[in-house]
């Protein structure tokens, strides 16, 4: 009876599975969506509701979805598949969160002071006024080319993972998936912007929160474990260690490097990125800001250490059941869409879509703000919400989601994982410079930049990190960078800004203000 059993579960599992049911399924999650944009962006549709939310959003549900735009689909995926990983992971991914935790309160207490007082809709703006013309569309071409290739690459890696596991058994096309899911973000997103994305990333991260949990249950179930079992099973497994403090030069997974990397990444690609950053200048007043980036912070530690003590079971269930993947990234999926029955394949398909689709909505939103704003001089305009304005603002929405769908494409094409993880990790060199020039901004107040070189310094800045990362080993006595190499990244772009700047002249100096 118990094989029948088993066989009915997997006729069951692959009856829902099947391309048509599945889309049926993404279809009706997206029903709800589009049914969330038309009541938020019903008889508001202008550009101060697309791009701020009138300034409107309560606190509560801006830190809470940004939880589901901080945990894309690839840290859905990626942080249970690295506990097991061969370089010995393990938990060393929580002190990696840490740092982010201390980056996230430096963001609270001095750039969302600054954003406010400001008055910001892009935070580019800021750097107009402070280092020059140029060095102002630079950073904001940065951010452009940084998150197109970041949301393409996060996007790409959650799209392959439906194809492995569902779409390429029916000969579904890669493209007509990409474009689905591109189609679907953009219909619910293009009219409400930030306002609707407010509530649907709430809704998402509630998915999100949800799988995780119940992904718990059901390994820990199948395991035969109770809640205390679980722990002790994580404590006294080979997955358990957190802290790594020996091979300081050669160690990437060092306590230092992790630590240090974790908070200025989280500087770069948080606090000096239009997408999160663009959430929390929707809320009223900077008291509700930081109340929100605060209560963020709690949530996104807890749910982290959620995400490690899933993977840590994964592989306990793995080496129990004689379970093998060929990456790690497949460890997740692989079991829970294969073993553990239909309502676990459920859950974690809706937990992987409410990852994927709330990271690419709120980037969407982002990249079409800072275009608008940054370089159509949206903010200039004497009547931004004209039907001109707006409808200017739907063509370059559009204009993106063709963009993220070509660059998945192309990572497609490529179909070479090296080099596909090379451009994404160049990407995120790019914020390194974001880095640089923010802190002279910042803490500089006696030199003026070159303008006219910027731009040449931010290519440069992130070309000699990624020769240093290659060679370090040879350069420094067998020195191996990991994600502090942003903060060296920063450093050199802060010292040759330094290095080309001269004096201010008195008429300078009276002059010099931020734009806002």
């Amino acid at each position: 009876m118990q094989i029948y059993a088993n066989a009915f579960c997997h006729i069951k599992l692959y009856i829902f599975m099947s391309p048509i049911i599945l889309l049926s399924f993404i279809i009706g999650y997206f029903v709800v969506l589009i049914g969330i944009a038309q009541l938020t962006a019903k008889g508001t549709a202008d550009n101060a509701t697309f791009f701020t939310a009138n300034r409107k959003s309560k606190w509560y549900l801006v830190a809470f979805g940004m939880i589901g735009t901080a945990l894309s689909g690839v840290t859905f995926i990626s942080v249970p598949g690295k506990v097991g990983a061969p370089s010995g992971d393990a938990f060393a991914y929580f002190q990696f969160v840490l740092g982010n935790a201390v980056g996230f309160i430096i963001i609270t207490m001095v750039l969302l002071p600054l954003y406010y007082r400001l008055k910001l809709t892009s935070i580019y703006s800021y750097i107009e006024g402070t280092l020059g013309y140029r060095s102002y569309k630079t950073a904001a071409a940065i951010f452009l080319i940084s998150r197109v290739i970041g949301s393409a690459f996060r996007l790409y890696l959650v799209v392959i993972v439906l194809q492995k596991f569902i779409f390429d058994f029916y000969h579904v096309p890669l493209a007509v998936t990409v474009f689905i899911c591109l189609f679907l973000i953009w219909a619910y997103t293009h009219k409400g912007g930030l306002k609707t994305i407010i509530i649907t990333d709430s809704l998402q991260t509630l998915f999100l929160v949800t799988s995780v949990f119940l992904s718990l249950f059901f390994i820990c179930r199948s395991l035969h474990l109770s809640l205390f079992g679980a722990v002790t099973a994580i404590k006294n497994s080979s997955y358990s260690q957190v802290f790594f403090f020996n091979d300081f030069l050669p160690n990437r997974l060092h306590f230092s490097k992790q630590f240090i990397g974790g908070i200025f990444i989280t500087l770069a690609m948080v606090g000096l990125d239009q997408d999160l950053m663009q959430k929390n200048l929707s809320c009223k007043n900077i008291r509700e800001a930081q109340k929100n980036m605060f209560s963020f912070t709690a949530i996104f530690v807890v749910i982290n250490i959620f995400f490690l003590s899933v993977g840590a079971l994964l592989y306990i269930y793995a080496i129990r059941n004689g379970i093998t993947v060929t990456k790690t990234d497949y460890l997740y999926p692989t079991i829970a869409l294969n073993y553990l029955g239909l309502v676990p394949a459920v859950v974690f398909m809706l937990g992987l879509t409410a990852a994927t689709f709330a990271t690419t909505d709120s980037a969407l939103t982002a990249l079409t703000t800072s275009f608008c704003v940054d370089f159509l001089n949206f903010s200039k305009s004497e009547d931004i919400n004209s039907q001109k304005m707006i409808r200017k603002r739907n063509y370059v929405h559009v204009l993106f989601s063709g963009l993220i769908f070509i660059t998945i494409i192309i990572f497609n094409a490529i179909n070479n994982e090296a080099v596909v993880s090379a451009i994404f990790k160049v990407a995120t060199y790019t914020y390194g410079p974001l880095l640089g020039l923010y802190s002279f901004g910042l803490f500089v107040k006696q030199r003026k930049v070159s303008d006219h070189l910027v731009p040449f310094i931010c290519v440069l800045s992130p070309a000699i990190c990624y020769f240093i990362s290659l060679n370090s080993a040879r350069l420094f006595n067998g020195y191996v960078f990991d994600n502090e190499l942003i903060l060296l990244n920063g450093a050199i772009t802060f010292l040759l800004l330094l290095i080309t700047a001269s004096s201010f002249t008195r008429q300078q100096k009276a002059v010099l203000k931020p734009t806002i």
